[in-house]
């Protein structure tokens, strides 16, 4: 089974936040609905790339601010593993008989501090974005370029010096 950055995000949403290891197991469960082998393991590569593309992104368990004591003792399978949120280039989308996957997986809803998961997402992406510039990569120049405007709106930070530089970096046609 096939399934987009966009959809990963979906699952993820339906939890509130997953574990890598848990958005695996999800996907496996619905690609075993539509008559598929139950492989987790098939979406460690579209899950490592939705994070790259910011589709997906990570808040670390080790911040106090991210989950209750709670959750951190009862709910989680990997206690080292981050959870994994809906990112700001994602449009969520539910796959094919997602919505039963709160009814299979024993995995509760989580409440997660989105701020910690957005400024983490936000300094990787500056970061990411100058590495871009100093190597004079084209393409990901642009893609992160357009990508700043979802990240000021979902981020809600300002990113017009790092959009200027983008724009100074972008090669004219």
């Amino acid at each position: 089974m096939t399934v987009t950055g966009d959809e990963m995000a979906g699952v993820v949403d339906l939890f509130g936040a997953l574990q890598r290891t848990e958005l695996s197991q999800a996907l496996a469960e619905l690609a075993y609905r539509q008559g598929e082998a139950y492989d987790p393991e098939q979406y460690e590569d579209g899950i490592k790339e939705a994070r790259r593309s910011y589709h997906l992104v990570a808040v670390d368990l080790d911040s106090e601010q991210s989950v209750s004591s709670d959750e951190r003792n009862e709910s989680l399978g990997e206690a080292d593993e981050p959870l994994l949120l809906a990112g700001p280039l994602a449009f969520p989308e539910v796959p094919p008989d997602g919505a039963d996957l709160p009814h299979i997986l024993d995995i509760d809803v989580r409440e997660v501090d989105t701020e910690d998961a957005r400024t983490r997402a936000v300094d990787r992406f500056r970061r990411e974005a100058r590495d871009a510039i100093e190597r004079g990569e084209e393409t990901q120049i642009e893609t992160m370029l357009d990508a700043s405007y979802e990240f000021e709106t979902w981020g809600d930070t300002d990113l017009s010096a790092l959009r200027e530089e983008l724009v100074t970096a972008t090669p004219t046609s």
